[in-house]
């Protein structure tokens, strides 16, 4: 009794992935309602949800409660090449991206960081919690550690760091920068609403002013659903090394 029902949202499930494969449905548009769409086929809401959770698993559509079904937003790159804030690329790339800071205060790193960052034993720093959105949702959590700490006051959600950074005259040159694949963490999981486990990017980095100072060293955890990383490759002066895991 139970195959002609799985058969079927199955079936559900590959008709809606072609029509949103062939652009039918487009990036971030809505998908009719559970409802409609349950007549349309002519099964239960149960039967129609079990479809749609196939697509979520898949990544293609994502569910928001209260307000529907949507397809997935186009998938954004992740560029090795340019130094530029993360915000700047993905509006290039014509995604909607909007910043909520979530912490934005004075006080002293830990050990690591102050290491990093050259500082000496007491100084403080500046903290800068942020959550990137992307499409309307939590797609990147990012905690950077600042030296000037003159920029406690700057509106984050309007101005990126290294634009602030350039209105008190620090040019950045360069950074150096480390990613590896990982399973989301509990914690930064809840802040983006995902499920713990969930596959993410985790990007290091550390940005340095034209006389080498490090000025900046933060932490994006990237969902690997919102992004992918690419690059390109020239004959000469190849910057990509493959090592092991620290």
């Amino acid at each position: 009794m139970e195959w002609p029902l799985m058969a079927r949202y199955h079936e559900i499930a590959a008709d809606l992935a072609a029509k949103i494969l062939n652009g039918q449905y487009e990036p971030g548009a809505a998908l009719p309602p559970q409802r409609e769409l349950s007549a349309t086929y002519r099964v239960t809401l149960m039967t129609l949800r079990q479809a749609l959770r196939m697509l979520s698993d898949d990544g293609l559509v994502v569910q928001q409660p209260g307000k529907g079904t949507y397809v997935a937003p186009a998938t954004m790159a992740y560029q090795l090449d340019t130094l530029r804030s993360l915000e700047e690329d993905l509006r290039d790339q014509g995604s909607e991206v909007r910043t909520e800071v979530l912490t934005q205060l004075v006080r002293r790193p830990p050990a690591a960081v102050a290491a990093t960052l050259n500082l000496p034993v007491g100084r403080s720093a500046l903290l800068l919690e942020r959550v990137r959105h992307v499409g309307g949702r939590p797609g990147v959590h990012q905690v950077s550690w600042v030296v000037p700490t003159g920029l406690r006051e700057t509106d984050f959600t309007k101005h990126s760091l290294y634009a602030a950074l350039a209105g008190t005259g620090m040019v950045v040159a360069r950074a150096a920068e480390r990613i590896r694949p990982e399973a989301l963490p509990g914690i930064v999981a809840r802040i983006l609403g995902e499920p713990q486990g969930t596959p993410v990017f985790v990007s290091d980095r550390t940005t340095y002013l034209l006389d080498g100072t490090p000025v900046v060293t933060d932490r994006a955890t990237i969902l690997g659903r919102v992004m992918e990383i690419r690059t390109e490759r020239a004959a000469a002066g190849v910057s990509i090394r493959w090592q092991p895991p620290a």
